[in-house]
């Protein structure tokens, strides 16, 4: 039996990555090695996880080989208030993917950032009845 999903992400940069999940609200719940400089780390926030590991210790502790082009994952955030997230994101220098959009006939209102690794983050506001 499965259990306990968590999205891993791999980065030549862990404490910039680390750093921005962590200005969404994540916080770390895991990291190795416990003192030093970390490898991996673990972000939970509500019950969702984000691992981040280096593609050094990938390469070294795994014999993987992750490769940082395309992006073939997205992170999505449900949140509050979309424009507001947007313009606080830019600001701290998160590249624009998607300008604040109405979506599904006007039942959510969404955007797309990327995080400091081109990572999509999708911002998703509900704004109408979740149901179809």
């Amino acid at each position: 039996m499965y259990r306990t999903p968590m999205i891993t992400l791999y980065t030549d940069d862990l404490p910039r990555l680390s750093s921005f999940y962590e200005g969404l609200d994540f916080h770390v719940t895991f990291r190795t090695p416990s003192h030093g400089d970390p490898v991996h780390v673990e972000l939970t926030l509500d019950r969702v996880t984000i691992g981040i590991s280096t593609v050094t210790a990938a390469r070294e502790d795994h014999g993987l080989d992750p490769q940082l082009g395309g992006r073939p994952v997205e992170i999505v955030l449900y949140c509050d208030d979309v424009d507001g997230e947007v313009a606080r994101l830019t600001a701290g220098g998160a590249p624009l993917l998607s300008e604040p959009h109405p979506f599904q006939g006007g039942r959510t209102r969404v955007a797309w950032v990327a995080d400091p690794d081109g990572n999509p983050v999708h911002l998703v506001q509900v704004t109408a009845d979740k149901h179809l």
